[in-house]
């Protein structure tokens, strides 16, 4: 499973601390909707969308130096101040282990933060593996840490299935011969992940179990 905007909608802390660390540097900040849509590829690529306002800009190597331990200590100080769990995780996480699924987190965001975000909104045990973007050598939409995780609770790609909101993860999962459930909610850009062809689209994680089934 996806953690920013599948399990957890993270937009708040991140978007203001995003806007603290704009503000020590002298730079405009943005509105939260804008903030958003630059989630979604790893802090780096974040902190580069603020500083140039672009999804793929590279700004001045100076200022960037400047900038990330800046985002990183905000965020840090803040990550789960106004974050919460979209409605439904809680209960469906608590149901399929219950049900006996081994549940991996997978996530570009890095261990410091995904950790005690994690804890701090109670689902971190939940998972039998967690995968944060600092982990393994590439991310989504990378393959390989689907595919680590498959070797890790050893099954095969095709009997398992990537939760997620984002291109990346659907991505990722295509790459590795994995089915993929899209959530409606999210943090997409507006992207509509239909043309790659999902296993299924669910508006709430509750309706996840429906679909899984299939896959057991």
């Amino acid at each position: 499973m996806d953690l920013d905007g599948t399990l957890v909608d993270t937009a708040p802390d991140i978007a203001a601390s995003i806007n603290s660390m704009l503000a020590d540097l002298g730079l405009p900040t943005y509105d939260r909707a804008t903030i958003v849509d630059w989630v979604g590829s790893g802090v780096s690529r974040l902190i580069k969308r603020a500083l140039t306002g672009q999804v793929d800009g590279e700004p001045d190597p100076t200022l960037y130096q400047r900038a990330d331990p800046l985002f990183r200590r905000y965020y840090g100080a803040r990550v789960s101040q106004e974050s919460t769990l979209y409605p439904g995780v809680a209960a469906t996480l608590e149901a399929l282990r219950i049900a006996g699924f081994g549940l991996a987190c997978i996530t570009n965001k890095p261990e410091a933060f995904t950790v005690p975000l994690l804890k701090n909104l109670g689902i971190h045990d939940y998972f039998g593996l967690l995968l944060s973007g600092d982990v393994l050598p590439r991310n989504k939409p990378d393959p390989l840490p689907l595919l680590h995780a498959c070797e890790y609770f050893g099954i095969s790609a095709n009997y398992s299935v990537m939760v997620g909101d984002s291109m990346n993860d659907a991505l990722a999962a295509r790459a590795a011969g994995m089915p993929v459930i899209w959530v409606t909610y999210g943090y997409n850009r507006g992207v509509d992940v239909r043309e790659l062809a999902p296993a299924a689209v669910i508006n709430e994680l509750s309706e996840l179990p429906n679909y899984i089934r299939l896959y057991q």
